[in-house]
């Protein structure tokens, strides 16, 4: 199985936390990431300062980054305005992302849900490296409840030929959810919370369905700003030693994920939501 996985830790993982953390300790994550054999990292977003200050100096953060071979460094982007300064920068892969539902477009985006799906095209269009359209709230919407899975398919069919995932941004979904949306869309990705402690089953879900990449953050950090009691991510080790217990090969250095979380730990001076980092591979190493 062809499988890519995407550490989100230095963008979804941190935009969470009350701590700002420096470009320069924002920078030496995705370089620790990169070095345990991540393919892909999602390093910064590029949205305004003042609405999500833990992304703040994005293009300082892409500047402190040491370039590995074998790892593709992409960044977020909402509108216009983003992708310029993504260019600008010259990440690898452009995220480019919207809501699945009305309301949470306007919180997160300030625009309509047809209003985003445009600035998508346009940004689509407009790239010249890769592009990913990540659709959020897919399973289910803090403001709007439960979300209709024919809305989903439709807004994935939008951006047919480019690769699509489907994020289950609150945590809602189970997996039998996940295997018949991933079944209906033939989407790409998957980006699963752990909220409700459903975040592993469904990624495995997703795989089965088909999906070849999976979004998770190192240490189980994230959140959404935007979405209330939106919790953390599927941690990026935990998933990995799952994978590859379930002889699904990852390419990752487990040992320097754990290396990685317990640094990280220091960093922020809490204990993470990720298990694995506290329990040791098993057999031990």
């Amino acid at each position: 199985m062809a499988l890519t996985l995407c550490d989100v830790g230095p963008r979804d993982g941190l935009q969470n936390e009350t701590e700002v953390l420096e470009p320069a300790v924002r920078a030496d994550l995705v370089n620790r990431l990169a070095a345990a054999g991540l393919p892909r990292v999602e390093a910064v977003s590029f949205v305004r300062d003042d609405r999500v200050p833990q992304m703040a100096r994005a293009e300082e953060v892409v500047g402190g980054i040491e370039r590995r071979d074998g790892t593709e460094y992409s960044g977020l982007v909402l509108n216009e305005q983003g992708y310029e300064r993504f260019a600008a920068a010259g990440l690898d892969r452009v995220n480019v992302t919207l809501g699945a539902t009305e309301s949470f477009n306007q919180r997160n985006g300030n625009a309509s849900l047809h209003e985003a799906v445009a600035r998508v095209e346009r940004i689509l269009a407009e790239a010249s490296v890769p592009a990913t359209v990540t659709i959020s709230v897919a399973f289910g919407c803090p403001f709007e409840g439960r979300v209709d899975p024919g809305r989903v398919a439709e807004l994935a069919g939008r951006f047919e030929g480019t690769e699509v995932v489907l994020a289950d941004t609150i945590g809602v979904a189970v997996p039998h959810e996940v295997r018949e949306l991933f079944t209906r869309t033939g989407a790409a990705g998957f980006h699963g919370h752990n909220t409700r402690n459903t975040g592993y089953a469904n990624a495995l879900a997703a795989l089965e369905a088909g999906a070849s990449l999976l979004d998770s953050s190192v240490g189980g950090l994230g959140g959404c700003p935007y979405a209330p009691r939106a919790t953390g991510n599927i941690a990026t080790e935990d998933l990995a030693y799952l994978l590859g217990r379930e002889g699904i090969e990852t390419g990752v250095d487990l040992d320097a994920l754990i290396a990685t979380s317990t640094w990280l730990e220091g960093v922020l001076g809490r204990r993470l939501e990720g298990q694995l980092y506290r329990a040791g591979t098993w057999p031990a190493t």
